[in-house]
């Protein structure tokens, strides 16, 4: 999968499927430097995720700052050829002062063994059973 250099930042594109609605996002930020992967709630509204009476609320803290957020399991998160089923993801309001929709954290990259390539600014997998062959 392509990746794109943006301010020194890179940049990729993900589906994500819940509850049988499919959503392209773009935007989101490949970071080694976060644990989780976090996704835009406002972006998410699209295919009806939205916080619920009750959801527990978390807050993550970051270089910038802190943030309060909710978990959702998608059906899948996938980027490129890569699937990840029942794959949980924090929400949040993701203001940040720049465009983005999202953060592809370690917890995606660990679990779908990803190898980051800056010379060719690509991102593949290496376990083949997150591969998607349909």
């Amino acid at each position: 999968m392509q990746l794109l250099l943006k301010d020194n930042l890179l940049f990729t594109t993900i589906t994500v499927a819940y509850q049988g609605s499919l959503l392209n996002i773009q935007h989101v930020l490949v970071d080694i430097g976060s644990a989780t992967t976090i996704l835009s709630v406002d972006i998410l509204a699209q295919i009806y995720i939205t916080p619920l009476p009750d959801d527990i609320l978390h807050t993550i803290r970051g270089v910038g700052g802190s943030e309060v957020v909710f978990t959702r399991h998608l059906d899948y998160l996938q980027i490129g050829e890569c699937r990840l089923f029942d794959f949980e993801v924090e929400i949040g309001g993701m203001d940040y002062g720049f465009e983005i929709n999202g953060i592809l954290g370690m917890d995606f990259l660990i679990r779908a063994e990803g190898i980051i390539n800056l010379r060719d600014m690509r991102i593949t997998f290496v376990d083949e059973k997150h591969r998607v062959t349909d």
